[in-house]
């Protein structure tokens, strides 16, 4: 009854995201932008050389990954639990048969298809003009798969727990703006890890902010040996168990402040 109910939610979160396409299309491009921007720096910087193993082509390899990946993990829906909160509307949604994180994530996945609509066909037609060299093995295409599901997990939960502060702090979007930047400096946008200096590449490592976006396109262009991928799949791991204990927590506690203040 629950797997009926969530795919109802997804067709008809689908269908109200269709209504604005050209909007959600516009947005997908905005943040398209930045990787692109960086592709360019870091694959002219390379020139016909390399820098941190990497030469031209397998920068623009990377970074195309990074667009479809940051596309895929990035949880728009969570910034609209906080107004949700706010406003009162969350009544309403506490009303309804199916648990209120069913019906964000139904939203989740429905935006997801509806910007990699956009996304897919431009990210083609950029690896068609800038020739990407990429060789993948099966073994990193089979343990891309449950990375990139748990960074798109690990980066959905962090930003839930975050929005449901609205339940004590009218600016709790603005804590999903710092978790934006810091995706920005430490998983892989600015410049892949490796390039990072000292404090920001120790920091990549031990953060969780890397394992949003930065991890699986790490193991899909080779740049992990197998230890290394063992590692980052543990922390990946780690921090997802911190994520969805501090939602299960966030969310029980702001439940009961928010009927104490409700009435």
């Amino acid at each position: 009854m629950i797997d009926r109910g969530g795919w109802a939610l997804v067709r008809r979160s689908w269908a109200a995201w269709l209504q604005y396409r050209s909007f959600f299309f516009l947005l997908a491009f905005g943040w398209m932008v930045p990787p692109l921007i960086y592709l360019f720096v870091w694959s002219v910087a390379a020139g016909e050389g390399r820098l941190a193993g990497m030469g031209r082509g397998e920068f623009v390899a990377y970074y195309l990954i990074l667009i479809l990946v940051n596309q895929l993990t990035y949880a728009q829906t969570n910034w609209t639990v906080g107004d949700l909160i706010r406003i009162g509307d969350l009544n309403a949604w506490l009303l309804r048969p199916v648990p209120f994180v069913y019906q964000v994530l139904a939203n989740e996945v429905a935006g997801k298809v509806v910007t990699m609509i956009f996304v897919l066909p431009v990210a083609g037609l950029l690896a068609l003009f800038l020739r990407p060299e990429l060789d993948v093995t099966a073994g990193q295409a089979a343990l891309f798969v449950p990375a990139l599901l748990l960074a798109w997990l690990l980066r959905f939960l962090w930003g839930y727990w975050l929005a449901l502060l609205a339940f004590w702090a009218t600016r709790s979007d603005a804590l999903l703006a710092v978790q934006d930047a810091l995706v920005f400096l430490l998983a892989g946008v600015v410049a892949p890890t490796a390039l990072l200096p000292g404090t920001l590449h120790t920091l990549s490592v031990y953060l969780p902010f890397r394992y949003m976006v930065g991890f699986p396109v790490e193991i899909l262009t080779g740049q992990l040996d197998p230890a290394a991928m063992a590692a980052g799949f543990a922390v990946q791991a780690a921090w997802l168990a911190v994520a969805l204990g501090t939602c299960a927590w966030v969310w029980r506690a702001g439940l009961h402040r928010y009927a104490a203040v409700g009435g």
